[in-house]
């Protein structure tokens, strides 16, 4: 097949996954990104260049160059678990529709051979570009992380309008399972109120009954220093368990959307 050949760049494979997706996964984490999120955990993932992390004091590279079927030959291994768990392929990065054609042709080929879909996103792209992809995507786990776009460009480098208004053309599409995920920022979003707006905006999308609450971790934190990058927010903790159990209730209450706390 002709997308087969198609070329792209990506950071990591990750095998056996129980998050991002129904099942057990493979989730290939691709190249670039256009936000800039202050508590990013793949740091990694935001440019498009191929880099260097100093691990234990050696040069790692940071990305590669790999076709289609390169890709599919990882997935295909574990087609036996996907088929007992109702998993398979999932897209992350960064953020995969900066690479779209690439996307939309791994997406494509996973269908070909009868491996499920899903993609890890905020929808931050023309709405062409998603329209493109939706035919060969099975979930949409489209981050949504706050309502108001000024306070949004400042923990994340851009305003949130186009994330928002491509939410409700992927729901009104019925193409796909939406599934709207909330990552939970102290200071910048974990508020009753903060997360009640966006679980509201949730309910409005047609058919959409799931929304997650991913509590902030600071699992990439050391990611930063072997980059030699500063991290911005070394001060934040990530949310007590009373927390994200009050948030989560507050969805259900307000809304009564099925929500879980975890991707």
């Amino acid at each position: 097949m002709e997308f087969e050949h198609t070329r792209g760049r990506i950071f990591d494979i990750q095998r056996y996954s129980i998050h991002d997706g129904s099942g057990i996964r493979t989730i290939v984490f691709l190249k670039g990104c256009v936000l800039r999120c202050r508590w990013c955990c793949n740091p990694e993932s935001q440019s498009y260049d191929i880099e260097t992390r100093m691990i234990d004091g050696k040069p790692v590279l940071v990305g590669r160059d790999v076709t289609v079927a390169q890709v599919m030959e990882t997935v295909e291994r574990d087609r036996p678990y996907y088929r007992r768990s109702g998993g398979g392929l999932t897209l992350s990065g960064g953020e995969s529709l900066c690479q779209p054609v690439f996307a939309r042709d791994l997406l494509h080929a996973s269908k070909h051979v009868g491996i499920g879909t899903a993609m890890e996103s905020m929808g931050c792209a023309p709405w062409e570009v998603i329209e493109d992809i939706l035919p060969y995507l099975d979930q949409y786990l489209l981050d949504i992380k706050h309502m108001n776009g000024e306070k949004h460009k400042a923990f994340t480098g851009r305003s949130n309008e186009l994330m928002l208004e491509n939410a409700r053309r992927i729901a009104a599409s019925g193409q796909t399972e939406l599934i709207i995920r909330v990552p939970v920022i102290p200071t910048f979003n974990d508020t009753p109120a903060e997360i009640e707006s966006i679980a509201r905006f949730a309910q409005s999308l047609p058919g959409v009954q799931r929304i997650h609450l991913l509590p902030y971790h600071r699992l990439g934190q050391d990611k930063y220093t072997q980059l030699g990058r500063d991290y911005t927010l070394p001060d934040i903790l990530p949310p007590e368990n009373d927390t994200m159990q009050l948030l989560q209730q507050t969805v259900r209450l307000s809304t009564g959307l099925d929500c879980r706390i975890g991707g």
